[in-house]
C-alpha cells in the first residue's frame, strides 16, 4: 500500500513538473486521438485552446471540465509532445437497447417514463445511477421500499452496450396500524375513515390504498384539516406525523399528533368591495355566499363561497379580481365573523401548461379538456373545472393541476400532473341475474386507443333469456373538434315467453354525433336502422302478440339534449342532470312512431359526507303517426330495476286472459333514497340503501275487454346491500309494492351477481 502510495505520489510531481515545464510554451499544432463518433472538429471547439497561443495551466484544467461536462467522454489525456499538444479520448459507450429483467408488477413502457437514459443515447455512469434511483423511487410510490435495481453492461462491438436494470420488487410496504394523539372530539375509527391510506388487512389484497406512501400521507394530513374545519374547528392542526418501519422493513406505523382546538360558529359575515356597484347585496340576491352567522363554522363553505363569488364576478365582465377572506375570531366567545374583501386583483395571464406523467395519454387529449389556455386571464373557476374534466376521463387514478409563478410577475404556470390507470379490459364473467337467470360473458374494451382517448368495445353475452353481440367505437373528437362521434352494431336475441310468449330477434346499427353547447349542457344527434323479427308465438300466446309476428324494418333520427352538473359522472355525490331526448321513426323503413323522454337526478350528501341522499325521475310518452299502431318491440316496459318490488315488465298494460304483458305508450317513475356506509372499512366496498320507488306505465293502443290498463300510481319501498367486490358488483334488494293494481306482478326480492376474472 505503501508503495502504490508513494508511485502515485511520484506520478502526479511528475505531472506537474511536466505541466510546470510546458507553461507559457507556443501550442504550434493540436493533435486529437482514439476518437470514434466524435469530430475532430467537436473536440477542438469543446477545448477550446488555439493553434498559436501559450500554453496554460489553468486554462486546460477550465478545457478539461468543460470536456467533461458534455458527459460525451469516460477519460482525456492532454500532454504536450514538444510543441504540439496531444489530446487522447476515451469516447463513453452508445447504449445499443435497454432491458428490464423481474419487473412483474411495473411494466416496461411505465419504467421507460421515468427513466433519463433512451437507446442511442450515451451512456454515463452518473446517469446509470439517477435511472436506478428513479426505479427505486417509482416502486416505492408503488409501496415497495425493500425493491433494488442492479444495473447490467453488455459490451458490443462499435463501442455499444446493451443495458439491463435487473429488478427484484421485493414486497409491498403495508401500513400496519395507524394512530392518533390527541383526538377527543372523534374516535380514531372515524379520523381513519377520513384518510385515503388504511390500515392493512386480509380484504385489502385488491386495494392500494393500504400501502405506504408518503405522499398520500402528505396528502392524509391535508383530509384531516378538511374534516376537523368542515366540523367547526377552526383551530386545528396536524403537528407531526411520524412514520416508523417495522423491523422486517415490511410494513410502517403511523402515528399523527392533532391538536383539535375549540369548537367555533359562523360570527356576523360582511363584504368589503372595491369593485363599484359590488356590495354584499350584489351576492346575497344570487345566493353566492354560504356562510350565515349561527351556524358552525365550516371552511369548506368559505371556500365555496370565495369560488362562487370569483365566478359570478367573473361573469358579470370582472375578468382579474382578487377575493380573500379576513377572519375576526373571538375566542372566549368562540366565534369567526368573516369579512370577504374583494378588490381588483393584478392582471395575471396563462404563461405555459406543462402536463407530466402522462406516459401513454397523447398531451392534446388532456390538453383539449383545460376550460383555459395558454394567455387566457388567470381564472381559479375555470382551472378547477379543468381539473374535474381531467379526472372524469377516467384514464387516471390521479390529476393533480397547480399554478406557479411564470416567467414575468404577470404570468402563471399550470402545472398537470396525471398517473395513468389502465384503461384495457378483458373480461370473462359469470353469474346470475333475477331478469336473465344464469349468464356469461365476454368482452375486450381499451378505452384510450393508443393514448387518443378512442374507446373501442367488442362484447358477447350469453344467458338463460337471450343472446347479445355488441361492437362499438367512439371517437371523443372527430378531427380535432368538440364531436364525438360513435359507431355501434349489434345483434340481440331475446327469450320474452316469461312474460310476453313470444321472442325476438334484433339486428342494427348506429350512428351518433354529441357536441357542447355549454359548458355544462351537450345535444346529441343519432341515426339507427334495425330490423326486429317476432318469432316462436305461443300457441297460448294473446292475440295482441300474435298480431306482432313477422319481421319489421325500424329507420330513426333522434336527439338528446343532455345538462350535467354531477360532481363526478362516474359515482356522484353531489349535483344533478337534466336529458330530453326525441326519436322519430319512419325515414325510411317499416315503422312510423314519434318517442319522447325525459329525465332527471339530484345527488347531496345530508347530515355528512358519506350518507348521500339522491331522487331520479323520469317519463316518458310515444305514439304512432301515419296510420300504424306502436308495436311491442318498441313500447316502454317498466318493473325490476326500474321500479322494485315489481318483476321485469310486472307494471302495466296486461292482456289478463293469457297474462301476457303488452307494454304501454306512456310511463313515468321515480326513486328516491339514501345510500350510507354499513359500519365496515370502506375498502371493502359495502353500500347500504334505503329507498321508495314509484311509477306507472299505461295507454296501450290495443283495445278490449281483456286488456287491463290502469294509470294508477304503483308504489314500493324497501332496503338493499350492494358490495364492488374484487370479482365483481353484487346487489340485492328487498321492497315491498304498497301499492299496486291486481294483475301486477311483483318481486320482493331481486338479486344481481355478476363476476370478472
Amino acid at each position: 500500500m505503501r508503495i502504490f502510495i508513494l508511485t502515485l505520489f511520484l506520478l502526479v510531481t511528475a505531472l506537474q513538473s511536466s505541466f510546470a515545464a510546458n507553461e507559457g510554451a507556443v501550442i504550434k499544432k493540436i493533435d486529437v486521438r482514439d476518437n470514434q463518433r466524435v469530430e475532430e472538429s467537436t473536440i477542438l471547439s469543446y477545448l477550446d485552446i488555439k493553434i498559436g497561443e501559450k500554453f496554460s495551466q489553468n486554462k486546460l484544467n477550465v478545457a478539461l471540465k468543460d470536456m467533461y461536462e458534455t458527459e460525451l467522454f469516460s477519460n482525456i489525456d492532454v500532454d504536450m509532445e514538444g510543441s504540439t499538444l496531444v489530446v487522447k479520448v476515451q469516447e463513453n459507450p452508445i447504449i445499443n437497447k435497454i432491458g428490464f429483467e423481474g419487473n412483474k408488477r411495473v411494466n416496461d413502457e411505465t419504467i421507460n417514463g421515468q427513466i433519463q437514459l433512451k437507446p442511442r443515447s450515451v451512456y454515463t455512469k452518473s446517469k446509470i445511477q439517477s435511472d436506478v434511483l428513479s426505479i427505486q423511487d417509482l416502486y416505492r410510490k408503488n409501496g415497495r421500499y425493500s425493491a433494488s435495481v442492479e444495473p447490467k453492461i453488455v459490451t458490443l462491438d462499435q463501442n455499444r452496450v446493451d443495458l439491463i436494470f435487473e429488478i427484484d420488487e421485493g414486497k409491498k410496504a403495508s401500513v400496519k396500524k395507524i394512530y392518533f394523539i390527541g383526538n377527543k372530539r372523534f374516535s380514531s375509527d372515524t379520523l381513519r375513515k377520513t384518510l385515503n391510506t388504511k390500515e392493512s388487512h386480509w380484504y385489502t389484497f385488491y386495494s392500494s390504498n393500504d400501502s405506504y406512501d408518503p405522499d398520500r400521507v402528505a396528502y392524509d394530513k391535508e383530509l384531516l384539516r378538511k374534516f376537523y374545519t368542515s366540523k367547526g374547528y377552526a383551530d386545528f392542526n396536524v403537528s407531526s406525523v411520524v412514520s416508523e418501519i417495522t423491523e422486517d422493513k415490511e410494513s410502517f406505523i403511523l402515528n399523527f399528533s392533532i391538536e383539535e382546538g375549540e369548537k367555533y360558529k359562523f360570527g356576523e359575515i360582511n363584504v368589503d368591495s372595491q369593485l363599484p356597484d359590488v356590495n354584499k347585496a350584489t351576492f346575497t340576491k344570487t345566493e353566492e355566499i354560504k356562510t350565515e352567522s349561527g351556524e358552525v363554522f365550516n371552511a369548506t363553505y368559505v371556500d365555496d363561497t370565495i369560488d362562487k363569488i370569483t365566478t359570478h364576478l367573473n361573469n358579470i365582465g370582472y375578468a382579474f379580481v382578487e377575493v380573500s377572506p379576513e377572519f375576526q375570531r373571538d375566542a372566549d366567545k368562540r366565534i369567526m365573523g368573516i369579512t370577504y374583501k374583494i378588490k381588483e386583483g393584478p392582471k395575471v395571464y396563462i404563461g405555459k401548461v406543462n402536463i407530466a406523467g402522462n406516459v401513454r395519454t397523447l398531451d392534446k387529449v388532456v390538453r383539449r379538456e383545460m376550460r383555459i389556455a395558454e394567455g387566457d386571464p388567470f381564472n381559479a373557476a375555470k382551472i378547477r373545472r379543468s381539473q374535474q374534466r381531467i379526472q372524469n376521463l377516467g384514464f387516471f387514478d390521479k390529476a393533480d393541476v397547480k399554478t406557479e409563478g411564470g416567467d414575468s410577475p404577470d404570468r402563471a404556470n399550470i402545472n398537470i400532473d396525471v398517473t395513468e390507470r389502465p384503461t384495457g379490459e378483458l373480461n370473462f364473467g359469470a353469474g346470475y341475474s333475477t331478469t336473465e337467470g344464469v349468464i356469461g360473458n365476454a368482452s375486450v374494451r381499451e378505452r384510450n386507443l393508443l393514448g387518443r382517448a378512442q374507446d373501442i368495445k367488442l362484447s358477447v353475452q350469453k344467458s338463460s333469456r337471450g343472446d347479445q353481440i355488441d361492437l362499438a367505437f367512439t371517437e371523443p373528437y372527430f378531427m380535432d373538434k368538440d364531436l364525438a362521434v360513435g359507431v355501434g352494431l349489434y345483434n340481440i336475441t331475446r327469450d320474452n315467453s316469461d312474460y310476453s310468449s313470444y321472442d325476438s330477434a334484433t339486428k342494427g346499427g348506429s350512428l351518433t354525433g354529441t357536441y357542447s353547447l355549454t359548458e355544462n349542457l351537450r345535444h346529441t344527434l343519432k341515426y339507427a336502422l334495425s330490423t326486429v323479427e317476432i318469432t316462436n308465438i305461443l300457441p297460448t300466446a294473446s292475440t295482441f302478440v300474435q298480431q306482432q309476428a313477422g319481421q319489421t324494418v325500424t329507420s330513426l333520427v333522434g336527439h338528446t339534449l343532455m345538462y350535467d352538473r354531477r360532481d363526478n359522472k362516474f359515482a356522484p355525490t353531489d349535483g344533478y342532470y337534466v336529458s330530453f331526448s326525441q326519436d322519430f321513426a319512419g325515414v325510411g323503413g317499416d315503422t312510423q312512431f314519434i318517442r319522447n323522454e325525459a329525465r332527471s337526478g339530484y345527488y347531496k350528501p345530508v347530515i355528512r359526507e358519506d350518507i348521500i341522499f339522491n331522487t331520479a325521475i323520469r317519463g316518458g310518452y310515444m305514439r304512432g303517426w301515419g296510420d300504424q299502431e306502436v308495436r311491442i318491440n318498441d313500447r316502454f316496459f317498466i318493473g325490476g330495476s326500474s321500479l322494485r318490488g315489481f318483476k321485469d315488465a310486472g307494471v302495466g298494460p296486461r292482456d289478463i286472459s293469457t297474462d301476457d304483458a303488452l307494454g304501454g305508450n306512456t310511463y313515468y317513475a321515480g326513486t328516491a333514497g339514501f345510500s350510507f356506509p354499513l359500519g365496515l372499512p370502506d375498502e371493502l366496498g359495502f353500500k347500504g340503501e334505503a329507498f321508495m320507488d314509484a311509477g306507472s306505465l299505461y295507454d296501450v293502443d290495443d283495445t278490449s275487454v281483456n286488456i287491463a290498463d290502469k294509470s294508477s300510481l304503483r308504489a314500493s319501498a324497501g332496503v338493499g346491500v350492494s358490495w364492488t367486490s374484487p370479482l365483481g358488483p353484487i346487489r340485492i334488494d328487498v321492497a315491498n309494492p304498497f301499492l299496486k293494481e291486481s294483475f301486477d306482478k311483483t318481486q320482493q326480492v331481486r338479486f344481481d351477481f355478476g363476476t370478472r376474472f
